[in-house]
């Protein structure tokens, strides 16, 4: 699982060849159409039109800068370097960003604007490029991709994602994203529609961890300790849940891989609307969280995150 080769990431290899240009341009041209994302709403984006994610032709962009409250494998002594994206591409009902989530706090961004951010963060000695909630802002992501990479990026590309992302659009990142981190939080399609404003969430998660696994393995990561390739799973763990946390974690253990490297995370609170909902209306327990731990072991897991 460890490698002290250096790490050279994809895109730039796609980037000499023209490949990471030609697959932005594609990308873009979706977005007049637009199923970028799992929500599928078909809008013309290029014209301004917005569909769920609320978000036009220009990505909004709600913070960025060095983030040590990511997994230590991200973090290492330089921090993580964090892009948060607003407007999510999910409606969950207990998010706790749902200021820059649902209510969009954050500000349009030129790719231009969008690549100096991203050399601003490497520049400033974080060890990754963290994408937190891309889904809906790929095209976005690979136009300030080309720009990045032709003035020096060579950081890797973390994709911070909640999960519900088209198999399409990931496979045009193929190459170029060399750490996918999605959370699966629901084991069914019916919880997740009504809790997350997602048709088929469950169906859609497993199928897009599928391909994120099959293009980048399991999680490597250096002598240093810090991740440069792979696979990470989140999970949050809910109240009154555990049966996701169950049907998930032996999902990946079994149709994944057990060396899978996953963070049962254990921070829940009720928030935004959560207090609508009774069985989200409460903090979650520590002893629930330590529970969501052992069903995680018994399924096979044991790369869990600390």
């Amino acid at each position: 699982m460890n490698s002290q080769d250096l790490f050279i990431p994809g895109y730039l290899d796609l980037y000499r060849t023209g490949e990471l240009e030609r697959r932005a341009e594609e990308a873009t041209t979706r977005l007049s159409h637009c199923a970028i994302c799992a929500q599928v709403c078909k809008v013309n984006r290029l014209e301004g039109e917005i569909g769920v994610c609320r978000t036009g032709r220009l990505a909004v962009v709600s913070s960025c800068g060095q983030h040590y409250g990511e997994e230590d494998v991200l973090v290492g002594a330089g921090g993580s370097g964090t892009i948060f994206f607003a407007n999510c591409n999910l409606a969950c009902v207990f998010c706790q960003n749902y200021d820059i989530s649902a209510c969009g706090a954050g500000q349009e961004t030129t790719s231009r604007h969008l690549a100096d951010m991203m050399l601003n963060l490497q520049t400033r000695g974080c060890h990754n490029i963290n994408l937190v909630s891309p889904s809906h802002v790929v095209p976005q992501i690979l136009e300030a991709l080309v720009l990045a990479a032709g003035d020096g990026l060579e950081v890797p590309l973390v994709y911070n994602t909640g999960g519900y992302d088209a198999l399409p659009t990931l496979r045009l990142l193929d190459g170029i994203v060399d750490i996918y981190m999605p959370d699966f939080k629901f084991a069914d399609d019916e919880t997740g529609e009504r809790l997350a404003g997602a048709r088929r969430y469950s169906t859609v998660a497993k199928a897009a961890i599928r391909e994120m696994h099959r293009q980048v393995g399991d999680l490597i990561i250096d002598g240093a300790g810090i991740a440069h390739r792979g696979l990470m799973v989140r999970h949050l763990v809910m109240p009154n849940h555990l049966e996701d946390t169950r049907k998930i974690t032996e999902f990946i253990a079994k149709e994944i891989s057990a060396d899978t490297y996953v963070n049962i995370m254990g921070q829940y609170r009720p928030a935004h609307l959560a207090q609508r909902y009774p069985e989200l209306a409460r903090p979650l327990k520590r002893t629930e969280h330590h529970q969501a731990i052992s069903i995680a072991r018994d399924a096979g897991l044991h790369r869990l995150a600390r």
